[in-house]
């Protein structure tokens, strides 16, 4: 049984499926490994640390074609065309998009490949050690902050000195799941003044457990499955947006995380509340790859709108390539462990709880249910 890792191909994409210390523990179940010349180049991964760990190395092409099991960070690269080129039967693992374009995963279906989303990965306890969502989260939560300090031209702690005392910035987290607890917490350890609000009225304890500041608002409560936020409806949205501009405004930097799975991001910022944020302000919209959270986003683009510096990234996890390649190779060794024995022996059980929620496709067909009526 033959895994192949390929280099990312996706714009701005510099992390790889598979690290040189990740692979040894599939060796050890007896798998082979082969890696595209270059895959790990972009995250700090080279050829030769793959071979001495016991990988063997090949081109784009053979990679595909001896692969029985195909990892990668974007599993549909940039040509569905491609992808079609694996072995028909074979597993390919990775994140697809499901939820924003599931028509876009049928040709691989009647291919014959079994496919695994990384973004379906069910939140429950036996799967925290293979939810790659929430490891790649984690980890943009750090760097949005590290992007708002360097950005802000201000110092985020408090600092007194000979010439005066400086006041600590104040930092507004919206949302708190993975990555807005991680800003939150980052925020803090660098002596901001942290503030916080999530529609999901159980996440108050959390907040606080890391040092901020749960903002309360008089609106509806909105928690769906698996603890991610529910939609609200626009009249919803507008008013939780008129609530939270007093507390936008005097923010500093404003650090934006709300995201509903398989939607366009929420507009939680409106146009009026950039305007009333002071000019040197920040914000880093997180959901800016979904539309953004703020009314003026504009994705992957830096502007200046009435003097508020507005952060836009698209891929923050691909910014700190080596950890979050590092993370990510973890999560998918755990998911492999479920499914290969000591043997190296193949086996995407789909009654399994976890490959349940994740199996997209197999047997020539679309196998998830809300990903079946999606397409209908």
């Amino acid at each position: 049984m033959i895994v192949g890792v390929l280099r990312e191909v996706a714009a701005g994409e510099t992390r790889v499926a598979l690290t040189p210390l990740a692979l040894v523990p599939l060796i050890k179940t007896k798998l082979e490994v082969i890696i595209e010349r270059g895959a790990g180049a972009a995250a700090g991964f080279t050829d030769e640390a793959y071979v001495a760990k016991g990988a063997k190395l090949g081109s784009r092409a053979e990679v595909l074609a001896a692969a029985d099991i195909l990892l990668q960070v974007n599993c549909l690269g940039t040509a569905t065309a491609e992808a079609l080129s694996t072995k028909p039967g074979a597993l390919v693992i990775g994140f697809c998009n499901p939820l924003g374009d599931p028509a876009a995963l049928v040709p691989l279906a009647t291919h014959g490949v079994s496919l695994i989303s990384m973004e379906l990965i069910p939140r429950i306890t036996r799967a925290q050690s293979m939810d790659a969502l929430s490891s790649q989260a984690n980890l943009a939560g750090y760097k949005a902050v590290v992007l708002a300090a360097e950005t802000l031209p201000k110092i985020f702690p408090m600092m007194m000195t000979a010439a005066g005392t400086l006041q600590a910035a104040k930092v507004f987290v919206i949302g708190a799941g993975v990555a807005g607890l991680q800003a939150i917490a980052t925020a803090k350890r660098l002596g901001a003044v942290v503030s916080a609000f999530d529609v999901r009225a159980a996440v108050k304890e959390q907040v606080q457990s890391v040092g901020a500041k749960f903002i309360e608002l008089p609106v509806e409560t909105s928690e769906g499955a698996g603890g991610y936020a529910k939609e609200q409806t626009a009249e919803q949205q507008k008013k939780q947006a008129e609530l939270m501009a007093k507390v936008i405004a005097e923010s500093d930097v404003v650090i934006t995380t709300a995201l509903v799975p398989g939607r366009p991001a929420p507009k939680l910022i409106p146009a009026s509340a950039v305007q009333g944020m002071q000019p040197g302000s920040v914000i880093v919209d997180m959901a800016a790859e979904r539309g953004g959270n703020c009314e003026l986003t504009v994705p992957g683009q830096t502007t200046i709108v009435h003097g508020v510096t507005i952060l836009a990234p698209t891929n923050i996890p691909a910014t700190v390539p080596n950890h979050a390649s590092s993370l990510y190779a973890n999560n998918l060794v755990k998911l492999l462990a479920l499914m290969v024995n000591k043997e190296g022996v193949l086996k995407v059980d789909p009654t399994d709880d976890v490959i349940a929620g994740c199996l997209v496709s197999q047997g020539g067909a679309i196998v998830h249910p809300k990903l079946k009526e999606m397409i209908k």
